[in-house]
């Protein structure tokens, strides 16, 4: 018997518990390639970039705990692991090295877009599973539609540029 007991039943558990770990694997990713590009970015606007990922990060950190939790609390043992996220995580890969201002923000806005694309289906996934998850859903997808449109907004002024 597992050591926590799910308040739904098996199918339902089984459903919300698979994508609430999709969604953990994501966000642990999304934070990892935010820090890559944190620690690597080069160019005119670095400091403004520089703050802008940590925002990024605290985002994907603080909604990583909550997906965590909320899978833990329904009996689903959430897996964060490198090696889960190395093979799971359907978000682009950051590149290695020195980035551009330029560069960065396209692909942070490509690999936010991506998070958001895949999650939402997930809302839609859990509307009849579990509400309370889905709820959590979509207080997720909403800081990340947010964060994909700033990204957006800043890559906009790049590719008028180009």
């Amino acid at each position: 018997m597992a050591p926590i007991t799910s308040p739904l039943d098996d199918g339902a558990r089984d459903i919300t518990g698979r994508a609430l770990q999709e969604t953990v694997v994501d966000l642990v990713d999304l934070s990892l390639v935010a820090k890559q590009a944190h620690w690597n970015l080069v160019g005119r606007q670095f400091r403004d970039i520089h703050l802008h990922l940590d925002e990024l990060v605290t985002t994907a950190r603080t909604y990583t705990d909550n997906a965590a939790e909320r899978a833990a609390a329904i009996g689903v043992s959430p897996d964060g692991r490198a090696g889960t996220v190395s093979t799971e995580t359907g978000l682009p890969e950051f590149p290695n090295g020195w980035v551009s201002d330029r560069d960065t923000v396209l692909t942070i806005f490509e690999t936010v877009d991506a998070a958001v694309r895949r999650l939402r289906p997930r809302i839609e996934e859990t509307d009849k599973t579990d509400p309370v998850t889905q709820d959590l859903f979509i207080e997720i997808a909403r800081a990340l539609e947010e964060a994909r449109w700033m990204w957006q907004a800043q890559a906009a002024g790049y590719t008028q540029d180009a």
